[in-house]
């Protein structure tokens, strides 16, 4: 079964890997180009202020799986977490994090994306649910956010 599979790929939850991903974000500046997909660095800073906030339960968020997750959410992200292989590129997002505003404050973005990520310390959300994948394991959320914030940061080339 694959559970046995994930004991080695990274997790937001390892001290070490959200140590390497903080120091990726603050490394980030206005140089940094996109390589794929259509958003600027401030919409993707600001994209996963959100993201990870919606994680965390921060705002008063309402957790609710979509229809086709209920369907083809949990094989989807088995397929996605199985291994160190990192997110594809151009992968749809749902329409609640795309970021409409193309200008904004970077630095306090990188500031508020780096503040979320230390919070997984002390993780506890049990009402979280993807609205794709549905109900996660603790394991299954650690390894989502790494290798969403992996994903972004390589997209930036950060």
């Amino acid at each position: 079964m694959y559970i046995r599979n994930l004991t080695t790929v990274k997790t937001i939850f390892e001290r070490d890997n959200r140590e390497e991903l903080i120091a990726r974000i603050k490394a980030l500046d206005e140089t940094n180009t996109v390589q794929w997909g259509k958003m600027n660095l401030y919409q993707m800073l600001r994209h996963n202020t959100y993201w990870n906030g919606w994680i965390l339960g921060k705002d008063g968020h309402t957790y609710k799986q979509e229809f086709l997750g209920k369907i083809f959410g949990k094989m989807a992200l088995r397929s996605m977490i199985k291994d160190e292989k990192p997110m594809d590129k151009n992968i749809p997002t749902s329409s609640q994090f795309k970021v409409k505003t193309y200008e904004g404050d970077i630095r306090s973005e990188k500031a508020m994306w780096v503040s979320l990520l230390e919070e997984y310390q002390q993780f506890y959300n049990p009402a979280f649910i993807h609205d794709f994948f549905g109900k996660m394991t603790r394991e299954q959320i650690g390894i989502l956010v790494y290798k969403h914030t992996d994903h972004h940061l390589r997209q930036f080339g950060g």
